[in-house]
């Protein structure tokens, strides 16, 4: 039996957790450009996975110096078997990962030559612009007290389509925010415009789909 839809919006809590935070601030990764998510989604796990590395394999042998030149190929790994494991690091994945990362922006900046998105003609970009990081995915509970616009998306988005859950309203305002800034349209989008954008069509279309039928949302329904 649906569960009827509340005839008032409640309100929201006060404060966030810290956890709610930190996961608005990685999913919004996705505004960023390609070699840049790249190096946040798998460049940072992997430095810290060889600083690990590197690390215990210094602490076992006596100091960093023999790692650094097993790592480099200088010296055979010799003892414990992590030498090896930094040996082979050293001799397999990191050129091949320097070697893509290198292709991909040769690559990317050949490309761009005649390819000039439109939406980024006549502007002009500072240091300060290019270097700002991206926007963070909106929480809703501003929203409760916001705009007029702002206050009927959570009466649907929150009240309609998940019945006053305001948690599980916003785990699935962030996936569709998410995954939408990961589809083809925004690729060429910076990582300032391709939030605002994502978040213009996501305040349209999770609205609509609320106000249809007996309340529905997007995500529940490609979930369920």
């Amino acid at each position: 039996m649906p569960i009827p839809i509340p005839p008032h919006l409640d309100l929201p809590s006060k404060t966030g957790g810290r956890k709610v935070r930190l996961r608005r601030v990685f999913r919004s990764r996705k505004a960023l450009r390609g070699l840049t998510q790249w190096v946040v989604d798998r460049a940072i796990p992997m430095a810290l996975l060889l600083a690990a590395l590197w690390f215990f394999a210094a602490r076992y042998d006596g100091g960093g110096g023999e790692v650094y030149r097993v790592f480099t190929l200088l010296d055979k790994p010799v003892g414990h078997p992590l030498l090896w494991i930094a040996s082979a690091i050293g001799w397999v994945a990191v050129p091949a990962i320097i070697g893509g990362a290198a292709g991909h922006v040769i690559t990317q900046r050949i490309d761009r030559v005649k390819k000039q998105p439109s939406n980024r003609l006549f502007r002009r970009r500072g240091l300060k612009q290019r270097l700002t990081p991206p926007g963070v995915i909106d929480d809703l509970r501003p929203y409760r007290y916001g705009t007029g616009s702002q206050q009927a998306f959570v009466d649907a988005f929150v009240r309609v389509a998940h019945r006053n859950d305001w948690q599980r309203a916003q785990d699935h305002w962030e996936v569709y925010l998410r995954d939408t800034m990961s589809t083809q349209q925004y690729a060429d989008l910076d990582r300032h415009e391709c939030l605002r954008q994502a978040r213009n069509v996501a305040l349209i279309a999770l609205r609509v789909a609320a106000l249809s039928g007996n309340g529905h949302c997007i995500v529940c329904d490609r979930r369920s």
